[in-house]
């Protein structure tokens, strides 16, 4: 079975890796919706694991990047997507090893998913 459970953030960032005239090139931000999933077995209390449980590991991840400019946090220089979705996934997983993966959607209708589902 699988639980997942959404929070919410806002950074700025610029892309240092694109061309000079790409829009992304200059400082902007995003109200980024996180989605975190977990899978496993249902326990005797009826749930994988407590939702709880999972926002206790996940907010003060979120609190560390949530009004920065994320360029200025270790790791992601280039914070694209993608590599936002890696370094918070890395973050969550070495203290919730149940989690699947982790959907970093930026804006109304650009997401990324990691690590690929299958």
């Amino acid at each position: 079975m699988q639980i997942e459970k959404e929070f919410v953030f806002d950074s700025a960032h610029f892309l240092p890796l694109v061309a000079e005239d790409h829009k992304c090139r200059k400082l902007h931000g995003h109200t980024y919706r996180v989605t975190i999933a977990v899978s496993g077995e249902v326990n005797s209390q009826g749930w994988i694991i407590d939702f709880a449980e999972i926002s206790e590991v996940v907010k003060p991840i979120l609190r560390s990047i949530d009004h920065t400019l994320l360029n200025s946090v270790a790791g992601l220089e280039n914070p694209t997507a993608e590599n936002i979705a890696r370094w918070i996934y890395e973050r969550v997983k070495e203290k919730l090893p149940v989690l699947s993966f982790v959907i970093v959607q930026e804006g109304e209708s650009s997401r990324v998913i990691f690590p690929q589902r299958l």
